[in-house]
């Protein structure tokens, strides 16, 4: 065994505190388990892709907005109090990901969640930060 010692610095206080560690000199598993085999990379460039898209607030936004059933564009802008082409192009973004899905009616062009998903994914998130 060979130990390091860690420096942890208190973010509220400033102050350090040092810890030591112990690593093992001999590579060997210490899990029963067997690691979980990642995706193909062109799956994982697609999922960091998706998160990108999650990564705006605005976009966040819309899609609790669009989490209560569907909504024109106008609808969404008065929502948040952004301008309607704001939302447009936060939409074309949401739109390309997949993540929300229209139909026209008229003129009119409705929004809504794609599939239960992307709420899914919503909640998922929130659970974790608020932990």
């Amino acid at each position: 065994m060979k130990k390091i010692m860690i420096h942890n610095i208190d973010s509220e206080n400033g102050t350090t505190q040092d810890t030591d560690i112990e690593l093992c000199d001999i590579c060997h598993h210490h899990h029963p388990h067997l690691p979980v085999e990642a995706p193909a990379n062109e799956t994982l460039y697609k999922l960091a892709d998706l998160y990108k898209v999650y990564g705006d607030p605005t976009r966040i936004r819309i899609l609790y907005a669009l989490s209560g059933g569907e909504l024109c564009v106008c609808d969404i802008a008065e929502l948040l109090g952004m301008t309607q082409s704001a939302i447009s192009h936060q939409l074309r973004v949401l739109k390309q990901a997949s993540l929300v899905k229209f139909r026209r009616d008229g003129k009119t062009v409705y929004y809504s969640l794609s599939d239960s998903h992307v709420a899914t994914i919503l909640a998922q998130g929130l659970d974790h930060v608020q932990e």
